[in-house]
């Protein structure tokens, strides 16, 4: 079975997204390596990319551009994603003095150019504004994405990590409708379900993606450890493993969340998809919560 989701009817994306934040630190980047996670993903119905100009210090893109070149009947298989307006002092901006967010039009296109070039791509499907800019002139940016997207450059625009207010904001200077906001969210990391992060994207039909969906790694420390037996518990009696559960509970969430899941291991993206076997019914997505929060809900 195929799992797709439709972003506010304008972008169809696979279920699962496979992230490549740490493409670039695996020890074997090269072309044919990269193709093997894409083809792996692929072979599970996984279509959508996430990347991100500043992910391996700016240089995670070109490893995904480098398997690109090498097998370029794969674009046109998947949707790439990319966020762009986080300034670091490493790779190429190692000359900075403080890390700070750039909304200006002017950053904002030469950061597409530069990803284009980078990922051997003629377009980006999807764009995110990677953080919110508390400096953000939202005429000045609205008008560099609408552009954009008049160019054929970007397909779709979004957002990462936004409040509401500053979603609103941004929505306000441009004709082109943002489609998703992609938040942290986790068994571990569940407050937007509760402070109303998750409600008001569920309000306005927009399908949040979901970044760290494992808690960064924290789901299998001892931070994690009272929630990770009950997902260890779940998993054996369906036949996965908590990894899959954890994820899952995402995905039983009626806001249609999409997990971005990232993994340089073969093996592991191979199981991505093994979320999608299991079942969460409300007793259990709350069991799991109680677990994770430690005490029982008000």
């Amino acid at each position: 079975m195929t799992y797709r989701l439709s972003l506010s009817g304008q972008l169809e994306i696979s279920r699962l997204v496979y992230g490549m934040w740490r493409v670039a630190d695996d020890e074997n980047t090269a072309p044919s390596h990269v193709q093997a996670k894409l083809e792996a993903c692929l072979e599970q119905g996984i279509t959508t990319i996430d990347q991100a100009d500043i992910y391996g210090d700016y240089g995670a893109e070109a490893v995904l551009g480098a398997a690109l070149k090498a097998a370029p009947h794969l674009r046109d298989r998947i949707e790439l994603v990319t966020k762009c307006d986080i300034v670091a002092p490493c790779g190429k901006y190692a000359d900075k003095r403080v890390k700070y967010y750039d909304t200006s039009a002017a950053h904002i296109t030469a950061s597409v150019e530069a990803s284009l070039a980078n990922m051997a791509t003629d377009r980006i499907d999807l764009l995110l504004i990677h953080r919110p800019d508390p400096m953000m002139d939202h005429l000045e940016t609205g008008a560099a994405l609408d552009a954009l997207v008049a160019s054929g450059k970007v397909g779709h625009i979004g957002v990462s990590n936004f409040k509401l207010n500053d979603w609103t904001l941004l929505q306000s200077a441009m004709s082109t409708p943002l489609i998703t906001n992609q938040i942290e969210a986790s068994v571990l990391h569940f407050a937007p379900f509760i402070d109303g992060d998750i409600a008001w994207m569920q309000e306005r039909a927009i399908r949040p993606m979901a970044w760290s969906p494992l808690a960064g790694g924290a789901l299998f420390s001892e931070q994690g450890a009272a929630v990770r037996a009950v997902l260890e518990r779940i998993a054996g009696e369906q036949g996965v493993d908590a990894t899959a559960v954890a994820v899952a509970w995402l995905l039983a969430h009626p806001a249609q969340i999409a997990p971005v899941m990232g993994t340089n291991s073969l093996e592991r993206i191979r199981a991505i998809s093994d979320a999608h076997k299991v079942t969460i019914d409300r007793e259990t997505w709350f069991e799991i919560l109680t677990a994770a929060w430690g005490q029982e809900v008000p």
